[in-house]
């Protein structure tokens, strides 16, 4: 996806411990999971809106 292989992503899961400890970890990583869900809920209702328009309606409105 973003070109990050295995070793580049244990190697920022360590600087992160690091950084913020192992008490934190857990609430860091929930966080983010938050963050993701609402980020795909979002992408997903703009994905339903598009899809939800009728293509005749742009249809009939560029032959006008």
């Amino acid at each position: 996806m973003f070109g990050i292989g295995f070793g580049e992503i244990l190697l920022i899961l360590i600087v992160v411990l690091l950084i913020y400890g192992p008490n934190r970890l857990p609430e860091l990583a929930q966080k983010v999971g938050r963050v993701m869900r609402e980020f795909r809920r979002a992408t997903n209702e703009v994905r339903d809106a598009l899809s939800e328009t009728d293509p005749t309606e742009t249809k009939d409105s560029d032959d006008a």
